[in-house]
């Protein structure tokens, strides 16, 4: 997975950087099929926002949050991603499964 981190009004420090991967490295703990991840965040005056936007094949999900801490808005943004990923997961192997089991049994019958 790629991983880019930009700021907006805010600089990226190594400790940033690497708590955003640890939190976006979860995401992929569920779904291993994302292709790239980037993320934005962005300070306006008391109001701390992170955004993800994270390509997966097919689609690309997009989230954002706001606090007021960005280490808080950053947490609450893994978690709202989290949600989305898992039920875009659930979709798409809902989806998928009968398909695979209607070829498994002609492969059966064939035989």
């Amino acid at each position: 997975m790629n991983l880019s981190v930009s700021g907006h009004h805010v600089t990226i420090t190594p400790a940033l950087r690497r708590y955003v991967a640890a939190k976006i490295g979860r995401i992929v703990r569920h779904f291993d099929h994302v292709i790239e991840a980037h993320v934005i965040l962005s300070v306006d005056k008391l109001a701390h926002k992170a955004e993800v936007t994270l390509h997966v094949r097919g689609k690309d999900i997009h989230c954002e949050s706001e606090q007021g801490d960005l280490y808080a808005a950053i947490d609450l943004l893994a978690d709202k991603l989290d949600r989305q990923v898992l039920r875009y997961k659930d979709r798409h192997s809902r989806t998928r499964a009968p398909a695979r089991r209607r070829a498994a049994k002609k492969r059966s019958t064939k035989a």
